[in-house]
């Protein structure tokens, strides 16, 4: 015996509930349902943002925002003149969130914790009367002439209309494009670098503020700040390199050379600036008198690499000397021999393929009264609350389609 429900929704995750509770405010006369395998959901919005929850990012313009997702950019300009970031502000406030601006751009609640916006989604599905059944796994999802039947680890059900917000979820990639969709292939996009190089292996925790980052022999670059970490590298240039080239990299297996830019000068003018430093400077000793802001412990590294011996005075420098510390400011060259996950924050790039979505409605060109919203779609974004941004979007707009038809 199947149950029937008039909108039923698979993910208890962020887009589910936000989705969930938009449908039910505006239609309480309809019986909503959202299925969740695991015995809690929102689990992802539990860790975000290191437990604070990375609710958005403080950025207003939509034709700026959309250059923050290497898959979705021109999909997502449409949908975000209709809902963004403005909007997801409003709608958390309304219901008792504050949200606040951190320097750089990212949102989280006033309290600082992810349980905020949890307690806040529980609550008005709980006042709306949005159903949320949890350790039901969905097994199959079949089309119906009216509707949809999906069979669960706890029961059967059938609904008019059927929302899927589950993330990156192989099982369920597997269940939609068993009903006809075409799946990109995931890789994972948000990763740090593995590097075993000794010029960082003994200055974890040092952060270089500005570089410029490429990978040899592809047109992949970035800029912004670096973090040397206990494996490789980290911070947002790495992580923006990583979700641009994430299906580069992936074919690369993870093996390439990067080259970084410390100073973002070019090798002239930086030969230029030591040749002069070599004047001004000449009876002190290189190593301890960091320059171009740099970290204490990372020029001396750098320097160190250039086969400048630790006593060695500015006025001693020769001509390859001078050279190679120029070559290990702006053009230093680092092997990566693999990726490690950034933080809990598991973030891949491949679902729906993007062709087969309406990005008006969100709903599918395939399979009639068939929506997704979240990251189900082959939609990613940079770190920074970009990927929750797109979940609200998505959600937002699939849930008014769903009930507008």
């Amino acid at each position: 015996m199947s149950q029937t429900k008039d909108i039923i929704i698979i993910g208890g995750g962020a887009a589910g509930f936000f989705a969930a509770i938009n449908i039910a405010e505006k239609h309480p006369e309809l019986s909503v349902a959202i299925l969740e395998r695991g015995k809690e959901g929102l689990q992802k919005v539990k860790i975000s943002g290191g437990g604070r929850c990375n609710v958005t990012h403080a950025e207003f313009i939509p034709s700026e925002l959309v250059l923050n997702y290497p898959r979705g950019e021109k999909e997502l300009l449409g949908p975000f003149h209709s809902f963004m970031t403005g909007d997801t502000i409003a709608w958390f406030e309304e219901r008792g969130v504050e949200l606040k601006i951190e320097e750089d751009g990212r949102m989280f609640p006033l309290s600082n914790s992810s349980q905020t916006i949890i307690d806040c989604f529980l609550d008005e599905a709980n006042k709306h009367n949005v159903e949320v059944l949890y350790n039901h796994s969905v097994k199959t999802i079949k089309a119906l002439e009216n509707g949809f039947n999906i069979e669960t680890s706890q029961g059967n059900f059938e609904s008019k209309k059927l929302m899927v917000a589950t993330g990156s979820n192989p099982k369920v990639w597997k269940l939609l494009e068993d009903l006809g969709h075409t799946i990109i292939n995931p890789v994972p996009s948000l990763f740090t670098f593995d590097i075993k190089d000794k010029r960082i292996k003994d200055i974890p925790g040092v952060v270089a503020k500005h570089v410029d980052i490429s990978v040899v022999g592809t047109d992949l670059e970035s800029q912004g700040p670096l973090l040397i970490t206990h494996v490789g590298m980290s911070a947002p240039a790495i992580l923006k390199l990583s979700a641009f080239g994430a299906v580069e990299l992936a074919k690369l297996n993870y093996n390439f050379e990067i080259k970084i830019n410390f100073i973002q000068q070019e090798f002239e003018s930086c030969l230029d600036e030591l040749k002069s430093f070599k004047q001004e400077f000449a009876r002190k000793t290189v190593i301890n008198l960091t320059q171009f802001d740099l970290p204490k412990r990372l020029w001396k590294q750098l320097v160190l690499a250039s086969n400048i011996e630790e006593t060695k005075r500015w006025a001693d420098l020769n001509k390859i000397e001078l050279e190679a510390l120029a070559n290990q400011l702006t053009s230093a060259i680092f092997q990566v021999t693999g990726k490690s996950t950034f933080k809990e924050e598991f973030v891949t790039a491949g679902g729906v393929d993007l062709k087969e979505v309406n990005f008006k409605t969100f709903e599918s060109k395939r399979i009639p009264n068939l929506y997704f919203a979240g990251e189900v779609i082959n939609v990613d974004a940079v770190t920074g609350g970009f990927n929750f941004q797109n979940a609200w979007t998505s959600a937002y707009i699939a849930s008014g389609s769903m009930i507008l038809q």
